[in-house]
């Protein structure tokens, strides 16, 4: 990597940012730092923030794109379009939530270069008191799905989605890395037609990597690019909205890759099982507010439906 300002980036990096105030903030100070910045082109994607969060941003040696929408787009849309704003041959999509290491890009960018079949990257991710989160998962199956949303991972009957087992102590090929942070060359990124926008939030980045196997690249955690993540840095004040986009986008995952009678039992589960699951434990934990939340999250899921599973395209891999 170079840090000729007048050169072309060797990597656009590209934040979706909605409410991130000083997260943002202080994202943007540790790409600032990072080594061989100045071969680095950063965008923002504002997805028209309220909080003046795009305000007083902190300077990097190339200048900050922005774009800024009138309407709240959704994480994959707004990705596709910062992606579409640069031309470097690999893009890294960064939570606004995040802070990288000082190394964390040249490691990374590394790692995805070394090998032509490798497609996509994901750094270690570390908590605010420097704990390993174990982030990566594996490519979810028709059971997989009902079964974890009936909590029976809890019981040892299926397995997790995520690789608790494993420290992500090194480097090695896994199904999915979180898009908190995920590099891809743009070539491939290009070729797979970017995020699908009907991913609002959530499970887009599990799509993404399952699309990026199957046309024959790898996916790979790389131990040694380190970025600190702190987790649904933006979304936890939107707590009903949360759990419906991440009941829906589950839904929509299951029924594009597994067909409408995984969606439709999958959807039963999550009237059956997931939400009165959370009611028992937000009321068993005296929290009437969180079961107020849970109950809105299945109001804005049921509304949802008519649309969500009558998708033609649901089945549709591309």
């Amino acid at each position: 990597m170079t840090d000729h300002p007048a050169l072309r980036p060797v990597l656009d990096v590209v934040i979706v940012n909605w409410n991130g105030g000083a997260l943002l903030r202080a994202c943007l100070a540790s790409l600032a730092a990072a080594q061989d910045a100045g071969s680095v082109q950063v965008t923002v994607v504002d997805n028209a923030s309220t909080d003046g969060s795009i305000e007083t941003l902190p300077a990097l040696p190339r200048p900050l794109r922005l774009i800024q929408n009138v309407a709240n787009l959704g994480f994959g849309r707004a990705c596709d379009q910062g992606a579409a704003a640069g031309d470097a041959p690999a893009i890294l999509f960064l939570n606004p939530d995040t802070q990288v290491a000082p190394d964390a890009l040249g490691v990374a960018l590394a790692a995805l270069t070394a090998d032509p079949r490798t497609g996509i990257v994901g750094a270690r991710l570390v908590d605010p008191d420097g704990r390993t989160a174990r982030s990566c998962a594996r490519t979810p199956s028709a059971l997989g799905l009902i079964g974890r949303t009936l909590a029976l991972d809890r019981l040892g009957l299926v397995r997790p989605h995520f690789l608790l087992e494993w420290d992500h102590a090194e480097d090695r090929p896994v199904d999915q890395v979180m898009g908190a942070f995920l590099m891809i060359r743009r070539d491939l990124f290009q070729t797979l037609g970017g995020f699908d926008p009907r991913f609002f939030v959530y499970w887009e980045d599990v799509d993404l990597c399952a699309r990026a196997r199957a046309a024959g690249y790898s996916v790979r955690h790389v131990a040694g690019a380190v970025a600190r993540h702190v987790g649904q840095g933006t979304t936890r004040q939107v707590r009903a909205r949360r759990l419906f986009y991440f009941l829906r986008s589950q839904i929509l995952y299951a029924g594009k890759h597994h067909g409408a009678a995984t969606a439709l039992a999958l959807t039963a589960a999550s009237f059956g099982a997931q939400v009165p699951l959370r009611l028992v434990l937000a009321l068993a934990r005296r929290s009437p507010g969180e079961a107020a939340e849970v109950l809105r999250a299945a109001v804005l899921l049921a509304a949802a439906l008519p649309g969500l599973l009558g998708d033609a395209r649901v089945r549709t891999a591309g």
